[in-house]
Parts: structure tokens; sequence; C-alpha cells
């Protein structure tokens, strides 16, 4: 199996946090859908033919496209893609730009699941992001999806915010989960270089939680999704059975995935490929036929290190015997050798000759993979 996965790089304003590529003057998107649909003929080589099971519209904000230009890029993937029978063909939104007319375009037009981008729904954590909508509109989201006949529906929660009480995080979670989703993706707030709020951070103006707040949060966050029946089936995901993210999965399990538009990224099992991040660039070199993307060949420690810092993430975990079986034995004693420490000290679980995070490995996972990494 495989995945696509399409970039919609337009947004109508920046949030506060982010630092994906996006742009907000709207006047290019007929000429940059017209790109990624040249893309998607000329890279269709990429997948080897496998089957795609899942194509995903990521951004940026995928909810700006009208039912006509989304029905335009699924005809040209249909077209020339060997799509499996029951794809997963999901749609970022964000609550501001949609409602219940257009849901039943986009369910009409083949999305089957969305990805609502709530954030929070304390409106006072809205403005400190800049989201556009407000607690209301999120909730309005969800239920307007429901009632259009949405029965696969995700939504996005930050955590770790500044001025975020451990009350106020709670209430969060129980208001999500009386929507009656079935997927959570739960990410703690990360500060990146060149954001808004690392510039409010670094003129003392933004007071960022402990980390004891932090993983009480976390735990909270655990707890309660648990109490409800979602399986916590990748660090910040969590579903109802039968709800896991095939295109989040795909990334966790080395599946092949194509990346289409401005600063997507596509990995094969042979090598990783990321597009130019500029629109004009972007749309002229696919009009020009010439090269719109950089490619890196991986090298046998880069498969193994990527397969690390993937699987781990997991409830499927590492399989040591995998690595012993697919990669020079060195790497395995060296991991096998590094992974004794967290296994002492709580962070990994062993089961049988898989290695899983632990409930507090799970919070420092970053550090725990990066001791396993070979370099």
């Amino acid at each position: 199996m495989s995945g696509i996965y399409i970039h919609i790089s337009f947004c109508k304003s920046k949030c506060f946090y982010c630092d994906f590529f996006s742009v907000s003057n709207l006047t290019h998107v007929e000429k940059y859908i017209s790109a990624l649909k040249k893309e998607a003929v000329e890279r269709k080589e990429y997948l080897h033919n496998k089957p795609v099971s899942s194509i995903y519209f990521g951004g940026g904000t995928p909810s700006l496209l009208n039912t006509e230009q989304i029905n335009e890029i699924l005809e040209i993937i249909y077209a020339h893609y060997k799509i499996s029978e029951c794809p997963e063909v999901t749609l970022e939104a964000n609550p501001d730009d949609v409602s219940i007319n257009y849901y039943k375009e986009i369910l009409s037009a083949g999305i089957n699941r969305l990805s609502i981008g709530l954030q929070s729904l304390n409106d006072t954590d809205l403005k400190l992001l800049n989201r556009r909508h407000t607690s209301a509109q999120a909730m309005k989201a969800v239920v307007e999806a429901q009632e259009a006949g949405f029965r696969n529906i995700s939504v996005d929660l930050m955590y770790g915010l500044p001025g975020m009480s451990l009350q106020g995080w709670e209430e969060n979670i129980e208001k999500v989960l009386a929507l009656n989703v079935q997927h959570i993706s739960a990410y703690h707030l990360s500060i990146e270089a060149g954001t808004v709020l690392s510039d409010l951070l670094h003129k003392g103006q933004l007071i960022l939680p402990t980390d004891d707040d932090s993983l009480a949060q976390y735990k909270i966050l655990v707890k309660h999704t648990k109490e409800k029946g979602f399986i916590h089936y990748e660090i910040s995901n969590f579903a109802l059975e039968n709800y896991f993210s095939e295109h989040n999965s795909s990334y966790w399990k080395q599946t092949s995935y194509l990346g289409l538009g401005c600063a997507a990224h596509s990995y094969n099992g042979i090598s990783r490929r990321w597009n130019v991040a500029d629109i004009n660039t972007y749309i002229q070199n696919t009009d020009d036929r010439k090269n719109f993307y950089e490619e890196e060949i991986l090298s046998e420690k880069d498969k193994l290190n990527d397969y690390i810092l993937t699987s781990l993430r997991t409830i499927w975990g590492t399989d040591m015997n995998y690595i012993k079986k697919t990669f020079p034995e060195k790497y395995f004693k060296t991991i096998l050798k590094n992974i004794q420490h967290h296994l002492m000290a709580g962070n990994l679980i062993q089961s049988e000759e898989k290695f899983i995070l632990s409930d507090s490995g799970k919070f420092i996972s970053d550090a725990v993979i990066r001791d396993l990494i070979v370099v």
C-alpha cells in the first residue's frame, strides 16, 4: 500500500505557532492547482504502482478549496494511480471556513474523513494562537460535519500553552470527547524559530508552563481518552477501534507516500524527496517541466534510523528481530546496548522481541529515540 499527500499552501492568515510553509496571497490558487495536477501525472512512477490506500489534503488550509477544485485534483489522482477499493480520503478543515452545505458537497466529491483544526475550545487560547475561529464555531464545525453525514472525524488539540491551567485543559478534553469524534491528535506546543510566539518568548512576553505542568496535562489527556475507549496508538494520536489514521500510520510503518505541492515531502523506501518551498518557483518549474525538488538516496543507516524514529512512536514498537535480519549486525548490537538504560529506567517495555515506550517514556520520547539513533 501507499499514500498521497497534497499540500494546499494557502492560508487567510498565519497562526502564531505555525512554521509550516504557507502564503496568504490567494491569487495563485488556480495556477497552483494546475501545477499540482501536472506534478501528479509526472511523478506517478515514484510509488512503483503500489495501491494507494490514503489520500490526504493538508496545509496550509485545504478547506479554502471549493468542491470543483477538490474534484479536479481527485480526478487526476484516480485516473493515474492504482487506488484501493475503499481509500481513506481526508481533508483538513478550519472551523471558520466550513458549513453544512460545504460538508455535503465535499462528501459527495469523495472526501470521507475530516481533520478539523480545533486546537482549543477556549477562546483565550485561540486568541493567543491567532486562530480565526471561536470555540463556538469550533463545536459547530464538528456538529455540522456529523449532520452532513461524516462518520470519521479527527480533531486537533494543543496543550502546554502559556496560561493553560490543569482545570482548563481538562475542561477542553471533556468538551471534545462530548462531541463524539472518532480520532484526536493532541500536540504539545512547540516554539519554532521565526514564529510570532518565538519572538514573544525572546522578548520575555510569554511564560511557558513548567515540565511538571506539561506532564500533568499529558497525563490528564491519556486518562480521559482511555476512559472513553480511545486507543493511544501513537505518541500524539488517540482513536477509537477501527479509526486509526491510515495517512498517519503510513509514516510510522515506512509505507511509501508521495507528496504533491509546495514544500511537500515524499518517501518510497529508496529515497526522500522534498519540493521547493516557493509558490512561484513551483508553478513555473512544473509549467516548464524543470526540476522542482531535491532528493536524498537513503543509506542503510538512514533507513535504520527512520525505522527507529517512526516505529518507536507507536503501540507496535520497534522490532529487534526485524533490525537483526535487515541491517548490519554492528547496528543491532549498538541499539541493544543503548536500550538497556531506558529499560532499567522504565522508559521502555520489552514485549518478546519488541520494545515499546512506556507511558512515562512517551512523554520523553525524543530523548529515548535520540539515544537509539545510530550515528
